[in-house]
């Protein structure tokens, strides 16, 4: 594994594979930072890279994603659903030139739809790009205890345990409808959707590691859907 930005362009040879980190600058509770999204999603990269070993190169990350339903508290950093899906886009096609298969990695929830609708896009016209989700069935939903202690294994020094506190921890299937008109703050005034309570650096060094055998595999072994998003087979009917 390489990072992209940190070689010359003559040791880019044979049109290896890239993979593409997508976060957010967005709140995340009193106690984690705005780029949680974003570290999530280079730690996942860069270790699926690592771990694939065939000369794949991790690109600088996406910062900036769609995160309006934040946009109420302070320091959310949002684009927007159009500007992202054109950003996309156009690092699809400039990558295609000199890159082999591109995989975006995404960290955020809220930039699914403009990232399936690129990827959608550029499929369409031969770019060989998909894309992987950094999720789990262990991974609650914004800022509680499995983010929390994913951070206190990448970043401790960024976690504020002091601040760490509750908010709405009701499945989001059911806030989904109060986000989607009013925003995370009109169902969690601290921005919290989960409960922080007990999350450890153990445990969040092994999330990830589960996230990262999750994205490996998909490469490995998943198909494309319709949107470039790899799915794995069911084996259930093989």
């Amino acid at each position: 594994m390489t990072e992209l930005s940190r070689v010359s362009w003559p040791s880019i040879q044979q049109r290896p594979p890239v993979l593409l980190p997508l976060g957010s600058v967005e709140q995340h509770g009193p106690h984690l930072p705005l780029h949680t999204d974003t570290a999530i999603a280079v730690a996942v990269a860069r270790g699926a890279a690592h771990r694939l070993g065939n000369g794949a190169f991790v690109a600088p990350p996406l910062y900036y994603g769609s995160s309006g339903e934040h946009q109420s508290f302070p320091g959310t950093l949002s684009i927007g659903q159009d500007a992202l899906k054109m950003m996309l886009v156009e690092l699809v096609r400039s990558l295609s030139h000199w890159a082999g298969q591109v995989v975006i990695v995404n960290a955020h929830g809220g930039n699914v739809q403009a990232l399936a609708a690129a990827v959608h896009q550029m499929r369409y016209e031969k770019h060989d790009v998909v894309w992987a989700a950094c999720a789990t069935e262990s991974v609650d939903a914004h800022a509680g205890y499995t983010e929390t202690s994913l951070m206190l294994h990448l970043e401790p020094d960024s976690v504020n345990l002091a601040r760490a506190e509750a908010g709405n921890t009701a499945p989001v299937t059911e806030l989904l409808s109060q986000i989607i008109t009013g925003g995370v703050a009109a169902v969690s005034p601290n921005g919290v959707l989960g409960d922080p309570a007990g999350a450890t650096a153990e445990e969040g060094a092994r999330v990830l590691a589960e996230m990262i055998d999750d994205v490996v595999a998909r490469i490995e072994c998943g198909h494309p859907d319709d949107k470039g998003f790899l799915t794995m087979p069911d084996r259930s009917r093989v």
